[in-house]
This record gives structure tokens, C-alpha cells and sequence, in this order.
């Protein structure tokens, strides 16, 4: 069940839309299809989402009861909490044998109480404010999708196929999920932990900046001396004119940028490879494993060992990383 609403994004729910339904090309049943997706809106009521579009729902989502998985979509129209939507949620919320959102849908959650004391994600631009208006969840600022107990929520726009992805693989297995994916050209599915804001896509999408070879530069030398006196010397500036230039191209310092993508680096190896902690920590620059552990904390709010603990069970382990 999808639960629309004035000002909704139409990909947060389309893109999933999609994503459930294709399941039956590749799922034949004598029962129905794998999924029986619906949508619904208070009153049953037409609405018009961001952009102008208008969708008639299917239902009016009082006579909606019990849905398996309960979608919230995120949008223009969840960034101010329409009272009427976050009633029916704090109603139905509960109910839900799965209950998602995707992108600023999570606002919604939060407004109906759905979130209080759990680990929830949102646009990484609506971050802060998530945290500073919802004290009682736990925000996690960079995953693409989060999940706790059984409530699914996922960064923006195109993440909510990640998360369709992602349910439909619990749901009928990862070979299934990988077939939708191929339908819907999405290269991969990419698993939740992976970063909303990555470093690499900003190197490539900078690289014709002043400074961004120093950029792609960094990405491949992480275990090299990247403090600012040696990026500047190689940047041919001086320190400080450096830094200047660098928060202007990125909106971060030096320092920042170049932990975050160690930060990156090393998500990457924990879950991909079966390096130990040190030897990982040498090979992103750390040097040490506790300043790697320190690092991950101060970003991810997590330890290494964590990290690798939650996530390496849903990846399949390669081979040791080259020196």
C-alpha cells in the first residue's frame, strides 16, 4: 500500500511502484501476482504531486486495514507534516507487517511517534533538521536505507528502488531482486550502508575543477601523507590559499573530505574483502586501528568491528585486498 498526498515526489513511489510489480514478470503465480500494489489517499481523493502531476488513488486509506508493506513517499508535501497524514499514519503505522519511506516520507513516520527511539534516514539534506526536530530518533546521516524492526527508511528520490530492491530480495530471494533490478536498468542494488553523498562521485563529477585532479588524486593515494601543507604543495598554492579554494569546490575542509573518504574506503573493505581491521587501516592511511576506530566513530557513530558485523553478512567476501 502506498499512501499519497499532496506535494508527494512522484519518483519516491513510482520507482518502487515499478519495482514491486515487476516482480510478477519473473514470478508467475496461479494466486495473483507476488505483489497486489494499491494506492491510497485520505477521502480517496485525487492529489497532485510535486510537479504538477494529479494521480487518483485507489483506495481511501480509512478502509485500509493490515497492509504487508505500508509506503510512505517523501516530497514537498511531507516536508511540512500534513496533521490529517500523520493521524491516519499513527493509526495504520503500527498495524504493518513492514512500514517504509523514502526520502522526507520519514518526516511523516516521525511526526506519527513511528520513529521514537529508532535508527531512521532521510534526504541527506533534510538530515539536521530531521535530528534537530525529532530528538527521539536516532538519525543516521549516511546510509542509503536503514532498517529497525521491521521500519524501512531510505534517503532520496531514486534510493527507494534500493529499498524496493532490498525487500523484494527478503521477500523472493537476491536472484529475483537482481532480475527487477536488470528490468529496471539500475546497475546494481546497492546495499543500505552504502554512503548517500560519496566522495568518488563527487571526484567524478568535479574533475574538471581547479581542483579536481587534487580530488581524484586523493581517492588513490589514501595511504599517503594528505594533510593540507602536502595536497597544497602538489596543488602548487599555499596552505591556506588552498583550503580556502578546497571549501569553496567541496563546502568542506581538507581535513574533513580526506576522512571521509578513508571513512568510505574502508566501509567498502569491511564488507568486501576479508582484510583484519589493521591491515585496512594501514592501507586507507590510518596507520593505526585505533584512529581508524576514532574515525568511524566521529562520522559513522560506529565501530569498525560493528560496522563489519552488521553489514559483511550481506555481502559476499573476496579475496585480501592488494598491498
Amino acid at each position: 500500500m502506498i499512501f499519497l498526498f499532496d506535494g508527494a515526489q512522484p519518483l519516491d513511489f513510482v520507482g518502487p511502484y515499478d519495482a514491486f510489480t515487476g516482480v510478477a514478470r519473473y514470478h508467475p503465480s496461479t494466486e495473483g501476482p507476488p505483489y497486489l500494489v494499491h494506492t491510497a489517499s485520505v477521502g480517496g481523493h485525487p492529489v497532485r504531486l510535486a510537479g504538477g502531476l494529479t494521480v487518483t488513488p485507489d483506495l481511501d486509506i480509512d478502509d485500509v486495514s493490515r497492509p504487508d508493506i505500508l509506503l510512505v513517499p517523501g516530497g514537498p508535501g511531507a516536508e511540512v507534516p500534513n496533521p490529517a497524514v500523520a493521524s491516519r499514519l499513527r493509526t495504520l503505522g503500527p498495524d504493518a507487517e513492514c512500514l517504509a519511506s523514502v526520502c522526507t516520507g520519514s518526516l511523516l513516520l516521525a511526526e506519527a511517534g513511528l520513529l521514537d527511539g529508532r535508527r531512521a534516514t532521510t534526504h541527506w539534506s533534510f538530515c539536521g533538521r530531521f535530528a534537530r526536530d525529532y530528538p527521539k530518533v536516532q538519525v543516521q546521516r549516511y546510509p542509503i536505507f536503514v532498517e529497525d524492526d521491521g521500519i524501512f527508511t531510505s534517503a532520496g528520490v531514486t534510493a527507494g528502488i534500493d529499498l524496493a530492491l532490498a525487500l523484494i530480495e527478503r521477500d523472493y530471494g537476491r536472484e529475483l531482486a537482481l532480475r527487477v533490478a536488470r528490468l529496471l536498468v539500475v546497475f546494481v542494488r546497492r546495499p543500505g550502508h552504502q554512503a548517500q553523498v560519496s566522495t568518488q562521485l563527487a571526484v567524478q563529477s568535479t574533475r574538471q575543477t581547479r581542483l579536481g585532479d587534487i580530488r581524484a588524486w586523493i581517492a588513490d593515494h589514501l595511504d599517503e601523507d594528505l594533510s593540507v601543507p602536502a595536497l597544497a604543495e602538489r596543488a602548487k598554492m599555499s596552505p591556506r590559499h588552498f583550503a580556502r579554494q578546497f571549501h569553496t569546490e567541496t563546502g568542506t575542509s581538507p581535513g574533513k573530505y580526506v576522512e571521509q573518504a578513508r571513512v568510505e574506503t574502508a566501509q567498502r573493505m569491511l564488507t568486501d574483502t576479508v582484510d583484519n581491521v589493521d591491515r585496512i587501516a594501514r592501507l586507507c592511511g590510518w596507520g593505526t586501528s585505533e584512529a581508524m576506530r576514532r574515525a568511524f566513530l566521529r562520522v559513522l557513530d560506529e565501530s569498525p568491528g560493528s560496522y563489519r558485523a552488521r553489514h559483511a553478512a550481506s555481502t559476499q567476501p573476496s579475496l585480501r585486498s592488494p598491498a
